[in-house]
């Protein structure tokens, strides 16, 4: 599954839970992509936990999406950092012009 990634939600090692977790969002992943980068564009720039704030969305669920995005170069890093509720500092986002085109 990894050499798919990220067109396909990737596990760690080739069995287990991690695998399981995987091809169980699969069918959901083109939908909370694009859940991620409207509510991304309509923010502007945000961290993960502050699209995951108002998607309604787990954020087991729709935090992985955005490694899969940058990885795909549909967003990206502004080079700024933002405190989360938990005090740590997250990386601030934005969408790229490909990230722009594809919505």
């Amino acid at each position: 599954m990894a050499d798919r990634y990220p067109d396909i939600p990737g596990a760690k090692g080739p069995d287990g839970t991690s695998q399981d977790a995987a091809e169980a969002i699969a069918p959901t992943v083109s939908h909370l992509r694009r859940l991620a980068m409207h509510l991304l564009a309509r923010l502007g720039d945000a961290t993960t936990l502050e699209v995951v704030a108002i998607s309604g969305v787990t954020r087991e669920s729709l935090q992985p999406r955005f490694s899969e995005l940058r990885a795909m170069g549909l967003i990206e890093p502004t080079g700024t950092r933002r405190r989360n509720p938990s005090g740590k500092s997250a990386a601030v986002l934005r969408l790229t012009d490909k990230g722009r085109a594809a919505l």
